[in-house]
């Protein structure tokens, strides 16, 4: 308790090396009843919602989140897209593929010519 009220945390402190895995687990816990049913997806703050499955499932995030004190930026969100990009990822209603640029990378990796350049060749094209 402080002279000006009670003191609440704005940032992580920085000693906290586990604070991604802390939230992810906790925007789990958050929406576990979305994700069973398989219509939300959640990786740390990025929140997908099927389009498929829609049923008034973004009312229900944006609810869920709240309760939780939690909120969207207006000017990161996205509402009823056909295509999101995703860590490296594109989801679609047709499936999900590579980003183009990823794509064009391994395509256009010149010819190795060292032990070292192939196996950073691998690392790359055994992520994607």
């Amino acid at each position: 308790m402080t002279p000006e009220g009670s003191f609440e945390l704005t940032v992580m402190f920085f000693w906290l090396t586990n604070s991604p895995m802390i939230f992810q687990i906790m925007m789990n816990k958050i929406f576990w009843d979305l994700i069973n049913t398989e219509a939300v997806r959640s990786f740390i703050d990025d929140i997908i919602v099927e389009i498929e499955k829609e049923e008034g499932y973004d009312r229900i995030v944006v609810k869920k989140l709240a309760k939780n004190d939690l909120y969207i930026k207006q000017e990161k969100h996205k509402l009823k897209v056909r295509e999101v990009g995703f860590l490296g990822i594109v989801m679609e209603p047709e499936g999900i593929k590579m980003e183009k640029v990823k794509v064009k990378e391994v395509l256009d990796w010149p010819t190795p010519k060292k032990v070292k350049d192939v196996q950073k060749f691998l690392r790359l094209t055994n992520y994607y």
